[in-house]
């Protein structure tokens, strides 16, 4: 996977996951006290660099929309053969377990020392980090089909020459 584009944001991407998914299992099984904060403090870590990423993909893409024509859905999920199929289906996974595992992690343990709420509900906020990722895959390296730079013959005036009216009442 070295030689593919974008190799960098992949490893990052299941390096943070592969963290969030550890510390939030021992944070289930050993839920005491170091294991708790540890699990909660990589959720939020793995939640602010998907808010940074996310945005800096945004604004690469946001700029890159004048010449190519950029879907969200194709961003940040990879579809359209924006990405190669062996990256979209890596950070798609990724993504899935980002989800799977903080959903299931926090409804494992649903309350901390008695009182509802868990400090494992942090890690619902981790799948921002895959959408993220995602998002800064496709902005920089996804392949979008150039936007129509043609000149458009623009909306007809409105009146008896276009006839755009003719036949309604």
């Amino acid at each position: 996977m070295n030689g593919v584009k974008g190799s960098s944001v992949l490893r990052v991407n299941e390096v943070l996951t592969a963290l969030f998914v550890a510390s939030a299992v021992l944070a289930v099984v050993l839920f005491e006290n170091p294991w708790k904060v540890i699990a909660a403090t990589i959720a939020v870590t793995c939640f602010v660099v998907g808010v940074v990423v996310f945005l800096w993909g945004y604004w690469t893409a946001v700029q890159r929309s004048r010449y190519d024509n950029i879907a969200v859905a194709s961003m940040y999920f990879l579809t359209d053969n924006c990405a190669p199929k062996s990256v979209a289906r890596r950070m798609n996974v990724v993504l899935g377990v980002q989800v799977v595992v903080s959903i299931a992690t926090a409804l494992m343990r649903s309350s901390t020392d008695g009182k509802p709420g868990s400090t494992l509900a942090f890690g619902i906020l981790v799948p921002v980090l895959g959408l993220g990722m995602n998002g800064l895959w496709a902005a920089l390296h996804g392949e979008f089909s150039p936007r129509n730079q043609g000149k458009s013959a623009g909306v007809p005036p409105e009146g008896s020459s276009s006839r755009q009216d003719d036949g309604h009442d």
